[in-house]
């Protein structure tokens, strides 16, 4: 790893790098409870390489070298270092083919690893490929989508004023990204905006492109549309490009607390338009990933149980502490990374951190998923935007007649 490099004013070349083991260092924990101190790989290891760069004939010179390390080496595991991950141009081409024949990254992922016969060949991980994928998406539209699009959002513009609508255009003019809530959704948003639920995983397994919708909860318990966008991907320009559209469309009123799933860039655009929102991670996500993390370990169901019995009945956040500690040490969990990383985001999906903040009974992004089986007979793979729109219209105003009919 490289700790730390400075270039000459003036200049845009490195000209000191200091490059030391990952291992380097101690950790030093406040707890004195030695079964609830966290895990560590640092073992003050001092192998490294210091160099600078000559400026008069433009050559390195090392500075200091400590060869040996003081623990075992695995120079197989380097390539999971970003350094030396990258996807090569027939790979790209590979991916991009599987993708627009409808295969799944995770299978075209384990066609590779047979092809170049095992992991320790492959030059890059699945969240690689997952970038990529996202990064070379874009909304697939029909010739004339893009206009028939807006030709029909001014249309119900016309209709109801209060109609809000927004098309993010690429330098080509293509639709990149879609927005639009309607006047009914604004209208319950004023009473109904302590907390909502963000979700793209509805049609992002059906489709090219996620679709977004941002859903609220009454005063019956009951679910609400409070707006929709289609996107070109899931990265931040996307996610905060739409979170700043249906701001804008709610006047700028932001809600007390907000849902989602443990997606990172979603993470980093609510931290950017919704700076004061209590950001919750969905709990059931999160619970969900227990077999296929641990599935085939002999303590498996013990190990399922009392992490849940620890999230789930822990009152307070002294025991939270206490239990998690306790738990994982006793079923030696301490090396076990997953768990050590939902650990140090237990204050955005642990009960007992958030029992302080008014949810409206959700903890996880439920209501959005109920909202899904909506939209299953309007639409679907080969919709255009104008009709899935349109067909969007037609779902509101079912889930409409169905809250009437729920009243008698």
């Amino acid at each position: 790893m490289i700790r730390n490099s400075r270039r000459n004013k003036g200049f845009t070349e490195t000209s000191y790098i200091n490059l030391k083991c990952n291992q380097e260092g101690t950790y030093n924990s406040s707890v004195d409870d030695v079964s609830k101190k966290r895990s560590t790989i640092k073992n003050s290891c001092e192998a490294g390489i210091k160099a600078s760069m000559d400026s008069t004939d433009q050559k390195w010179r090392i500075l200091g070298f400590i060869e040996n390390h003081n623990h075992d080496l695995s120079p197989n595991k380097s390539r999971h270092f970003a350094t030396f991950r990258h996807i090569s141009t027939n790979t790209r081409r590979r991916l991009l083919i599987n993708d627009n024949v409808g295969v799944r990254v995770n299978s075209s992922i384990k066609s590779s690893i047979v092809e170049v016969r095992g992991y320790e060949n492959v030059t890059y991980n699945e969240k690689d490929v997952r970038n990529f994928i996202d990064k070379e998406r874009r909304l697939k539209c029909r010739e004339g989508d893009g206009q028939a699009l807006h030709d029909y959002f001014v249309r119900m513009q016309g209709k109801n004023s209060n109609f809000y609508h927004a098309l993010d255009l690429d330098d080509e003019l293509r639709v990149r990204n879609v927005f639009w809530v309607d006047a009914r959704s604004r209208m319950a948003y004023e009473s109904f905006h302590d907390v909502i639920t963000f979700d793209t995983t509805y049609l992002t397994n059906k489709y090219d492109m996620p679709f977004a919708h941002f859903i609220g909860i009454n005063h019956h318990g009951e679910s609400i549309i409070l707006g929709c966008g289609l996107l070109s991907g899931e990265d931040t320009d996307s996610f905060v490009w739409v979170f700043r559209q249906w701001l804008q469309s709610m006047c700028g009123i932001a809600p007390k607390a907000i849902i989602t799933d443990q997606c990172q860039t979603m993470r980093r655009a609510i931290e950017i338009v919704f700076p004061e929102t209590v950001h919750r991670w969905c709990i059931w996500y999160i619970t969900m990933k227990l077999p296929v993390k641990f599935t085939g370990l002999e303590a498996y169901q013990d190990i399922k149980y009392y992490l849940l019995k620890v999230v789930h009945h822990s009152m307070t956040v002294e025991e939270f502490e206490e239990s998690w500690n306790h738990t994982i040490t006793s079923l030696h969990l301490q090396e076990n990374e997953w768990l050590a990383n939902l650990y140090e985001e237990r204050e955005r999906w642990v009960p007992a951190f958030l029992n302080s903040n008014f949810f409206a009974g959700m903890s996880s992004t439920q209501h959005s998923e109920s909202m899904n089986a909506f939209f299953d007979g309007y639409i679907h793979s080969s919709t255009t935007l104008k009709v899935f729109v349109e067909q969007f219209e037609n779902v509101l105003r079912n889930k409409v007649e169905n809250e009437i009919l729920s009243r008698f």
